[in-house]
């Protein structure tokens, strides 16, 4: 604990409000609330913590914290924190699942979409549901039953939809409104609940069809009325009484916790959700944060009722959520509850190993690879590569690796300005003075430690450039490879000794998959600049052929062999005078000559 955090510590007031954690680059790495302060911001600098906590705790070099009212307050201001600053340490409580809804547009001539975004814009919306083909079964249940308008543009003439029988044509007939707004009228009846009715309308119009020896007609009704079923008994019944709710359920194991939601829609439940993360504060609080977050900017719609589990605050759920919350103590709601809360506590069982072994290969890999090297944890990696074939074309790449997995975002390819011939020296000491001047420029978050892919060379070239060139301390390490072009060791330390490494370890894995991953990054880039160069290099010079023309032919053509095979008149068909595409048709023979 530093000097700053201690000072600060003995301030906090004994009020409820947010604290936000902060590692040395300033950067906020976990938004948390308290009903009193001074106790829940202490006792993380204090007494013992599990593994991942201590993480946390270990990054933590100043904080600050906003004073509410209320808890309640608290707990507002900390969902909207979370979503304005994107925690690294919060990201996991983030539910990212969207499903698929059946919307009925707000138009002169309503349609019928499938739809992962729910709008205000005055739509009807139904659902969600358990996955895009239970959707798409019943729209077209849906569109087989009323013929609703397809078109997005309504056409000039009648398409096939109409001649399907699935779309009454208001692009050529004047269909009233009355008639779209009945058939809305039994969508919306039928997309809630009221689809025996409409099974009944159905079967009573086969029995007359088939009574005036109409038997095409009664053959398409009993089709109909088997799709209806069909849809509608694939989910399964748990309530009489209709209404669209939602319930949830949790357990927590050794600092981690999983949530479980059931989506009830007209009395069946249609699916779940799980979601399983790490927590950091009560259990109970951070419950209170999933929900919050689970039905922020509409992702999931709020339903007429919501279950929770009995030790949660309803008071704090219902200032979340403006729909009626309700904590059953009997019955079959109740047993929903139970239901839910069993079903996470197999879920953190079951993949609790998973979990691990993922966190094994990753922020554990980098922990345990910080301690072989005697640094501070690398949670930033930046590792780079040259690539050039015989001093042409000659290229570096640099990767980013945070929590030891890939940050594919901040990945950066150079071309290099300085460098003349196959110098593979020159080439890192010009790529890690841009970088670093850069990072030290536009103040860019510095990495833990750097790998350089190469020996001792390229690692006294970059020391050299950090240390007496840009004034900074930053770990380099390199990897040499054998003669099979696989991770070898890694070399550190003032003398670049060995640092010793188990080759079945996490640490070591994680290592070949920074060096392959910037090895691929350098070779990729390389090969793209290489083709470039070679397709310009052999339109180079020709009269009357200029950049935008040798885009267009390459556009068209695809390749160079295909434009020496064309001939004059087929350059001039793409858009080339006569003289420009004579100077081509010769200047490509001459040279394939």
């Amino acid at each position: 604990m530093n000097e700053q955090i201690r000072n600060k510590l003995a301030l906090l007031p004994d009020q409820p409000g947010c604290y936000l954690m902060k590692d040395k680059n300033g950067t906020i790495i976990y938004v948390g609330k308290a009903k009193i302060l001074k106790n829940r911001v202490r006792s993380y600098f204090t007494g013992s913590h599990d593994t991942k906590t201590e993480r946390l705790v270990s990054e933590i070099e100043d904080f600050e914290y906003i004073v509410t009212e209320s808890n309640i307050e608290a707990l507002l201001l900390e969902i909207n924190l979370i979503k304005k600053n994107d925690p690294k340490y919060n990201i996991m409580l983030k539910d990212d699942k969207t499903y698929p809804f059946i919307k009925i547009t707000n138009e002169e001539y309503p349609r019928l979409l499938i739809t992962r975004k729910v709008l205000k814009d005055k739509a009807l919306y139904f659902g969600p549901y358990p996955d895009v083909r239970a959707a798409n079964e019943t729209k077209k249940l849906l569109d087989r039953l009323f013929p609703l308008r397809k078109c997005k543009v309504l056409p000039k003439e009648v398409c096939l939809y109409y001649h399907m029988g699935q779309c009454l044509a208001p692009c050529v007939f004047d269909i009233s409104k009355d008639t779209y707004t009945e058939m809305v009228k039994e969508i919306k009846q039928f997309l809630s609940g009221g689809h025996s009715d409409i099974q009944a309308g159905l079967e009573a119009k086969m029995n007359d069809a088939a009574m005036n020896m109409e038997f095409e007609k009664a053959a398409e009704y009993r089709d109909q009325i088997r799709a209806i079923e069909t849809v509608m008994t694939r989910q399964k019944m748990t309530q009489t009484d209709l209404m669209d709710r939602d319930v949830f359920g949790y357990s927590v194991d050794k600092g981690w916790m999983c949530v479980q939601v059931f989506f009830v829609r007209q009395g069946k439940l249609i699916e779940r959700d799980v979601s399983i993360f790490p927590f950091y504060n009560e259990a109970t609080e951070d419950f209170l944060t999933y929900i919050g977050q689970f039905y922020q900017e509409n992702e999931h719609i709020i339903p007429k009722e919501v279950l929770i589990p009995d030790d949660i605050d309803q008071e704090s759920v219902q200032a979340l959520l403006e729909t009626k919350i309700l904590q059953p103590k009997r019955g079959e709601k109740k047993k929903l509850v139970e239901l839910a809360s069993k079903n996470a506590r197999v879920a953190l069982s079951e993949k609790f190993d998973l979990i691990q072994r993922k966190q094994e290969r990753t922020i554990g890999a980098v922990e345990k690879l910080g301690n072989a090297m005697g640094i501070p944890t690398p949670t930033r990696i930046e590792a780079f590569d040259n690539s050039n074939i015989m001093g042409t074309d000659p290229v570096s790449a640099m990767v980013v690796f945070i929590d030891g997995k890939p940050a594919k975002n901040e990945y950066r390819k150079y071309k290099i300005k300085t460098v003349k011939g196959p110098d593979d020296y020159a080439s890192m000491r010009e790529v890690v003075y841009r970088r670093y001047a850069r990072v030290l420029k536009e103040n860019l978050p510095f990495p833990d430690l750097i790998i350089i892919d190469g020996g001792k060379g390229q690692v006294d070239v970059a020391k050299d450039v950090l240390e007496n060139q840009l004034g900074l301390d930053i770990p380099i390490a390199g990897l040499a490879k054998n003669d099979k072009h696989k991770t070898s060791e890694m070399l550190f330390g003032s003398d670049l000794a060995v640092v010793p490494l188990e080759r079945n370890s996490a640490e070591f894995f994680l290592l070949q998959r920074i060096q392959d991953e910037v090895h691929r990054f350098a070779i990729t880039f390389h090969r793209q600049l290489r083709s470039k160069n070679s397709f310009s290099s052999r339109l180079d010079g020709i009269e009357g052929l200029g950049p935008k023309r040798k885009k267009m032919l390459l556009k068209e053509f695809k390749s160079l062999k295909k434009i020496q095979e064309a001939s004059v008149e087929e350059l001039r068909a793409h858009g080339l005078p006569q003289k420009v595409a004579e100077n081509v048709y010769h200047e490509l023979h001459q040279k394939e000559s």
